[in-house]
């Protein structure tokens, strides 16, 4: 098969690393991709955006299947005109996208099966979300509406941050995404993440993962893309990822199929426990990064046989084949992130590394120039490795960390603290 893999980061790097490793593919190319991706597959710039051109793109070099791996062609229907070409592709439609592009979608979505989630509110001026704030105190969440890159999303401890985040949001801070707000309750527990194939009627369990958000040690400081991952979530025990598939997944998948939107993809769970009850915080209808990481090196060949059956719609005769072991992947930023940092910065160290299915460095923001590798982004690089341990994956993992010479890089050094 020729496949084609849209998007440039660690998530796809992944994604690519895994469908090579399997038979069916001939030819792979990644669209626009990054340093790591030119090494391992042809790349090409194309807006992947733009469903006319990819569409087009694929014609010419007759691409059998699309994975479609960020959220923003997944919203501007990339996976329909691929389907109107007649190209398989693996990604919801736009009008399934909705499940992450709108927080309103997802909540409505949520009140009508009964599934649960926090309390909420959607507003559209900042007056009257800041009055709702004060009506009910702090802690609270409040949420760009909108795609924000997976940043829109405040836990204020004080009414007066969530006020300033109303503020900055309707302010413009996160464009288009801000033009609505939606205010939750805060949920205690603890956050994982729990990752489903559906194919607009079966929905196959393929995964759990825990992220760390925050840029600083112990979970602190602003939030980010997601700084290191680790599979599986031990707070994902069988009896909760069972009810989550009952209560959560399940009813929203019949309610998308009852509207006229079969969900066909990965729908990607970010659910919070407590006392063993899931609640869902929100979907995102793609892989999470740098979960997907993490699950890449678990699945290996056959995440795409997996993907394959999802758009085919033959998921029901599908099983998945889990490695008894655990992966953590820690992601390597430019100084600075998520604010301002410095691009272009040399790094050295990674051709000595190890490139193996149980240790590989996933590239997300980097280029080459001249031979040399070079950080072209916020998150650049995500320091991955198998064991039999979590530990053993962590040691690994921070090993091969030592070796890479990037003095404008950091990293949390407490990835998977919570499970250790």
């Amino acid at each position: 098969m020729n496949i084609l893999v849209l998007g440039s980061g660690g998530r796809e790097h992944s994604l690519a690393w895994a469908i090579l490793q399997n038979p069916k593919c001939d030819r792979l190319i990644c669209a626009p991709g990054n340093a790591g991706l030119e090494a391992i597959a042809e790349c090409a710039d194309i807006d992947i955006c733009d469903g006319g051109v990819v569409a087009a793109f694929c014609a010419e070099n007759a691409i059998d299947f699309v994975v479609i791996g960020p959220e923003a062609p997944l919203a501007s229907g990339v996976a329909d005109a691929l389907g109107e070409a007649g190209v398989l592709a693996f990604g919801p439609s736009a009008a399934a996208a909705r499940l992450e592009a709108s927080k309103t979608f997802t909540k409505e979505i949520c009140d009508a099966v009964g599934a649960p989630t926090a309390a909420w509110a959607r507003f559209t001026e900042a007056g009257p979300a800041r009055d709702y704030i004060r009506s009910r105190g702090a802690p609270i969440v409040v949420k760009a509406d909108g795609l924000a890159a997976g940043k829109g999303v405040i836990v204020a401890g004080t009414v007066e941050e969530a006020c300033a985040a109303v503020d900055d949001m309707f302010g413009g801070e996160f464009g288009q995404a801000g033009a609505e707000v939606v205010i939750e309750e805060f949920m205690a527990g603890e956050e994982a993440s729990f990752f489903v194939l559906c194919d607009g009627e079966t929905a196959v369990p393929i995964g759990t993962a825990q992220d760390h958000k925050r840029a600083g040690e112990g979970d602190t400081g602003p939030n980010t893309g997601g700084m290191g991952a680790y599979s599986p979530a031990p707070v994902m025990t069988e009896a909760v990822a069972q009810r989550a598939l009952e209560e959560i997944v399940r009813p929203t998948l019949a309610e998308m199929a009852r509207r006229g939107m079969p969900f066909r993809g990965v729908l990607y769970a970010g659910l919070m426990i407590e006392e063993g009850r899931p609640r869902l915080v929100e979907y995102n209808v793609r892989f999470g990064d740098p979960e997907c990481q993490v699950l890449m090196m678990r699945l290996g060949a056959q995440a795409l046989d997996l993907m394959l059956a999802s758009a085919e719609g033959r998921l029901a005769e599908m099983s998945v084949n889990w490695a008894d072991d655990h992966a953590m992947t820690v992601v390597m930023a430019a100084q600075g992130y998520p604010g301002a940092y410095e691009k272009g910065g040399a790094i050295g160290g990674l051709e000595a590394l190890p490139e193996t299915s149980r240790e590989m460095v996933f590239h997300a923001g980097t280029a080459r120039v001249g031979g040399q590798v070079v950080a072209a982004g916020g998150r650049v690089l995500n320091v991955t490795a198998r064991g039999g341990t979590l530990a053993e994956a962590r040691d690994r993992a921070y090993a091969m960390i030592v070796a890479i010479d990037w003095p404008g890089g950091f990293c949390r050094r407490d990835i998977g603290w919570r499970a250790l």
